[in-house]
């Protein structure tokens, strides 16, 4: 007789065996539960994602207190900001490539502490010399005529320039190579971590400025400063420690291939490109180990100055990066998302101001803040999943499609009732009597509040969705008690503008992912940090577009515009999307 059968002959007992089998199963399947979560813990994902939050984090709260602190220094005015503005993005569209080919160069353990330790003690060198600008400021006007003070800006400016740069390099080590080589190359866990790390930037953008925004707010500017210093000196020591932790457990990351490797990759390629009649001959040479013997050749047998020679290999450089960008199989892709930054269709300070203009409160507008965050998280797992049933080329389609059928609405928005658009703004007045000037004066302010502190929005800060949102400092007097004749318009914007992120943030997933799988490892930082230097480039744009037509009448105009630019740019990936689809079928 079976142990089963003994057992329910003495009553009872097999319910009591049952449980202890059960007991047992339960506590082997916690232990493994535990132990599982320990090692995804302590596993190289976790802690990326975690030092990738701390970054982020910093980031997001370095770049909202910058541009408020440089607004409060000059008076309420902006001529600090636009110039931090343009130094930022003149130093990455310049730098891009250099920054780029220095990651492929060094060694990534060296590229990662170097890039976190200048990022960091810059802006803690940065937020301590803005400390006693805050404390000194009327002894600091006094010294050497005011000179002094305009020192005090200028280290400032160039301090949160270099952390910038050094955020650039970091961000292009981390998550355009390390990523990449931690997945061991498997598209769909490469596809998971893009997303999480998306995810947690999405979060960090919102929360980041709020908190340090509330620290200001209810202490002080110095405060602040205070408080951003010890963040960076905590999160150099934490991202530090999590980084040297996953170049240690991930030996791929210490397994960059040598010049000579790097070479014979290169040479194996241009024969299969030639065995494919692709005419290879003719497209430029990318930046080879080869490539670089040649330069140093041709620097020691120059009589040109030290100086001179160094500068001679930069711009070599710079042009040779830019060659290997353009000669990329996804150069298309990264050009249409280098034209999607050049819109007005977005969280920041030119929709912001707009939306003051016409009734939109701070509260509300805070709110609609938090939905296209959401919105932005649902982008990410659509890309997910639309990666795993369709495939990568696909899910860009599929997005490119939903993004522009979304913003459609802000076309729609610029004819609705309610839209101030004016478009007799922009013709000249020659001709018209005072009177007609007059009426169409009053005509032109219809649909508008008069904003006092309207001439405190800034022209060119950092691209963080929530930058500029504080009403106390950009928007003092907005009257309340007044509304616009329809909400359809503003409604119809914002509408399109939220259900777009969807897309948007599913197409620059898929477009990042092709970067990173399409991109042979030694030009993966030089094409990137060109990459880089393309979206400051377009984003440039449409702050151009900006000061062309600053008035809300103009802003239908601005929206007509950027949707043209976000077109192109898709229309640009759509052709890269038939190429590689033509190329699969030619293959296959």
């Amino acid at each position: 007789m079976s142990q089963r059968a003994d057992a329910a002959q003495c009553g009872g007992v097999v319910v009591e065996f049952e449980s202890e089998e059960i007991r047992d199963a339960r506590a082997k399947k916690a232990k493994s539960v535990t132990g599982s979560a320990l090692i995804y813990l302590k596993g190289p994902k976790f802690l990326i994602y975690v030092s990738g939050a701390l970054s982020m984090w910093g980031d997001r709260m370095w770049h909202f207190a910058i541009s408020v602190f440089l607004i409060e220094l000059y008076g309420h005015n902006l001529l600090l900001t636009a110039v931090f503005g343009l130094v930022v993005a003149g130093s990455v569209l310049l730098l891009g490539a250099l920054i780029g080919d220095w990651v492929d160069r060094n060694p990534r353990n060296k590229v990662a502490h170097g890039s976190l330790f200048i990022q960091n003690v810059s802006v803690t060198v940065c937020s301590f010399v803005l400390m006693l600008v805050f404390l000194y400021k009327q002894r600091i006007e006094q010294i050497w005529d005011g000179w002094l003070t305009v020192v005090c800006y200028t280290v400032v400016i160039i301090l949160a320039d270099v952390a910038n740069l050094a955020s650039t390099a970091l961000t292009i080590a981390i998550q355009r190579d390390w990523i990449v080589v931690i997945t061991g190359y498997n598209r769909g866990h490469l596809a998971g971590m893009n997303a999480t790390m998306r995810r947690i930037d999405q979060v960090t953008n919102i929360l980041a400025p709020l908190a340090v925004g509330q620290v200001m707010t209810l202490a002080s500017n110095v405060i602040g400063c205070g408080f951003i210093l010890g963040w960076n000196l905590v999160s150099l020591i934490v991202e530090f420690f999590f980084l040297s932790r996953v170049y240690r457990i991930v030996p791929a990351l210490s397994a960059k291939p040598s010049v000579e490797e790097e070479d014979l990759v290169y040479q194996q390629g241009t024969e299969r490109a030639r065995s494919q009649d692709d005419d290879n001959e003719a497209q430029p040479q990318p930046l080879t180990g080869s490539n670089c013997h040649t330069r140093l050749h041709l620097k020691e047998i120059t009589r040109l100055p030290l100086c001179f020679r160094r500068f001679r290999w930069l711009v070599s450089t710079c042009k040779d990066g830019w060659r290997a960008y353009y000669r990329q199989p996804i150069f298309l892709a990264g050009m249409g998302l280098a034209f999607l930054y050049t819109t007005v269709l977005g969280f920041d300070c030119i929709t912001t101001g707009y939306a003051y203009t016409q009734g939109i409160s701070g509260s509300l507008l805070s709110l609609l803040m938090g939905v296209s965050a959401i919105t932005g998280l649902m982008g990410t797992v659509m890309f997910t999943k639309l990666r795993k049933s369709y495939g990568l080329v696909n899910t860009g389609i599929i997005s490119s499609c939903l993004h522009l059928g979304c913003l459609l609405l802000c076309v729609c928005s610029v004819f609705a009732p309610g839209s101030p658009m004016d478009l007799s703004l922009l013709m000249p007045y020659i001709g018209n009597s005072s009177a007609e000037l007059g009426e169409m004066a009053s005509q032109r302010q219809k649909h508008s509040y008069p904003l006092r502190g309207g001439s405190n929005q800034p022209l060119l800060p950092d691209r963080s969705s929530i930058h500029w949102t504080n009403n106390t400092v950009l928007f003092e007097n907005v009257p309340s008690d007044t509304a616009p004749e329809s909400y359809a318009s503003i409604i119809l914007l914002f509408l399109g503008v939220i259900t777009a992120r969807i897309g948007l943030w599913s197409f620059d997933l898929t477009v990042t992912q092709l970067l990173q799988e399409n991109i042979c490892e030694s030009e993966r930082g030089v094409v990137n940090g060109v990459q880089s230097s393309m979206n400051y480039l377009m984003d440039l744009l449409h702050f151009i577009m900006v000061i062309s037509a600053p008035q809300p009448q103009h802003f239908g105009v601005l929206v007509i515009t950027s949707v043209f630019f976000i077109t192109t740019g898709h229309t640009m990936y759509f052709l890269y999307a038939h190429k590689a689809k033509r190329k699969w079928h030619l293959d296959t």
